[in-house]
C-alpha cells in the first residue's frame, strides 16, 4: 500500500481575518522582512490575487513582485495590501530585557 502525501498550502488554513491577523502578528513577530513578504503572499493568494490586485489598486504582475522574498516594496505598497487583506498594522512596544 502507497500513501501519498499532499504538499502542505497554508493559504488553505487562512479562511477568516482572526486567524490572518494570528498568522501575520505571528510572521512579524520573527522579524524577517522576507518572511513577512512571503507570509503576506500567501495571505494574498488565499484570499485570491486578483480579488487583492483589484481592492489594492495594484497590477496582479505588482503585486507578485511586491511579495516576492528579496523584494524591497514601497511602505505604501505594503500598506494598501494590508488593508485589502483585512487587516491593520499595529504596534506594540518592544520589551527591553532589563
Amino acid at each position: 500500500m502507497t500513501e501519498r502525501m499532499t504538499k502542505f498550502d497554508i493559504s488553505d488554513y487562512l479562511t477568516d481575518e482572526a486567524t490572518i491577523a494570528e498568522y501575520l502578528n505571528a510572521i512579524m513577530a520573527e522579524g524577517d522582512q522576507n518572511l513577512l513578504l512571503s507570509a503576506i503572499g500567501d495571505v494574498a493568494k488565499a484570499k485570491g490575487m486578483k480579488v487583492i490586485a483589484e481592492a489594492s489598486g495594484l497590477g496582479r504582475e505588482s503585486l507578485y513582485k511586491a511579495l516576492t522574498p528579496g523584494a524591497n516594496p514601497r511602505f505604501e505598497t505594503i500598506m494598501k495590501v494590508l488593508n485589502a487583506l483585512g487587516v491593520n498594522l499595529a504596534l506594540t512596544p518592544v520589551k527591553t530585557p532589563a
